[in-house]
């Protein structure tokens, strides 16, 4: 066999090989959603948002006019303290200084509380998206769906055609019923694809700390 006929089978097969890679690459579909903005742009995610607002801005405006209270006796002590006597100085202090433990043990109390109802409110959520995104997924024979929420992502580029988050909130909330006000007591985290990084949605501002005492 000469040269010639050795080099073209060689060459054949491999331009047969180069076009199977490349058709099977034009068959693998990949789609791209924010699962954050999922998550609260649903009807179900935007009434359980609402509802820790509902539960927390009331302990959130006390805890605001318990500060100002705090505040202002730290400035009635600034002000008197070189002029009162030795015991209403102490006296203020000693009120100065349960007023602050007693708030930040009410704030450390509070924020611990809407960690873990807006965690609860998160795993649900989450569990019902990712049964949406599988079955999206698999009726637009989609190969894999990325999560571009999280930060970091490793997600340099990807066309609108690709993202699939105004598609699967609208799947969601076609096949998916309002939930309940009160969030269930479900603490496991919810399964995601690779890459996928489920993050809170946005929820009433946490409550701000004790100020510190008077020097």
């Amino acid at each position: 066999m000469t040269r010639k006929s050795l080099v073209a089978p060689v060459l054949l097969g491999a331009f047969s090989l180069a076009l199977g890679l490349t058709a099977q690459a034009q068959t693998q579909k990949i789609g791209v959603i924010n699962m954050q903005d999922a998550l609260v742009a649903t009807k179900d995610g935007q009434k359980a948002v609402a509802d820790l607002r509902a539960k927390y801005s009331p302990k959130d405006q006390e805890l605001q006019k318990r500060q100002q209270e705090l505040t202002a006796k730290q400035e009635q002590y600034r002000k008197t303290s070189n002029t009162i006597s030795e015991t209403a100085k102490a006296a203020l202090e000693r009120d100065i200084d349960a007023m602050q433990r007693t708030m930040q043990r009410d704030v450390d109390d509070i924020k611990a509380d809407m960690d873990g109802d807006q965690q609860r409110m998160v795993n649900e959520l989450g569990q019902r998206m990712m049964q949406v995104i599988s079955k999206y997924a698999q009726d637009n024979q989609f190969t894999a769906v990325f999560d571009v929420s999280g930060q970091p992502n490793n997600i340099l580029y990807a066309s609108n055609t690709a993202d699939i988050t105004q598609a699967v909130i609208a799947l969601y909330d076609k096949s998916a019923a309002v939930t309940p006000s009160a969030p269930p007591a479900t603490t496991s985290a919810p399964a995601r694809p690779s890459g996928a990084v489920a993050t809170p949605p946005a929820a009433p501002r946490k409550p701000a700390t004790a100020a510190a005492p008077p020097k």
